[in-house]
């Protein structure tokens, strides 16, 4: 079977219908069992899997899928039925369909990813939350600048003298630079 990692669980699981989900013929594979197996044993136990725990994609769901991800596409290739899908609760009510070792080994794995993706997406929110409020204070500070630079311009003349009426400029030359004895604000 291998070795189970976090990182490789992550890449099979998908959002859709807007929750976090495992396609069966994934799950079948970390628990070593054949698809078909795996979906015999839930349907001799559908009460244990309500529509929250377990669902069905439609056919149109399925070709949507594959024609947007193509993971998803490649993980889907070659099925006969459109695939079962289970939620974190779903995968969680396995193990007490699935009475192996690797059954147990493989659900704890599983739901330790699904706790860790929460967390980090909790993370993830919390940041969001302290960018938001910088943002505000940020708005708040660039409003008193704009604010206070509105004052300052009403309180400066419109027009300013040009710099060379600043110098007085004797004989012929025709800027500051090029008479020494020019300086600034004399008449």
């Amino acid at each position: 079977m291998g070795s189970i990692t976090t990182a490789k669980i992550e890449k099979m699981i998908y959002i859709i219908r807007n929750q976090k989900v495992m396609l069966d013929s994934d799950l079948a594979k970390l628990y070593g069992v054949e698809t078909g197996a795996l979906n015999r044993q839930i349907k001799r136990n559908i009460d244990r899997f309500p529509m929250d725990f377990m669902f069905q994609l439609t056919k149109t769901e399925l070709i949507e899928l594959c024609k947007t991800d193509p993971v998803f596409k490649a993980a889907t290739k070659g099925k006969k039925y459109t695939p079962y899908l289970f939620t974190e609760y779903g995968i969680a009510a396995l193990s007490g369909v699935l009475n192996s070792k690797i059954a147990i080994k493989v659900n704890t794995s599983i739901i330790r990813t699904f706790v860790q993706m929460r967390k980090v997406l909790l993370e993830d929110q919390s940041l969001l939350h302290k960018i938001n409020e910088l943002e505000k204070g940020s708005n708040k500070l660039f409003q008193i600048i704009f604010e206070r630079l509105d004052d300052l311009e009403a309180n400066i003349p419109l027009s300013w003298p040009s710099v060379q009426s600043l110098y007085k400029i004797s004989g012929p030359s025709t800027g500051p630079h090029t008479d020494s004895s020019a300086t600034p604000f004399q008449d």
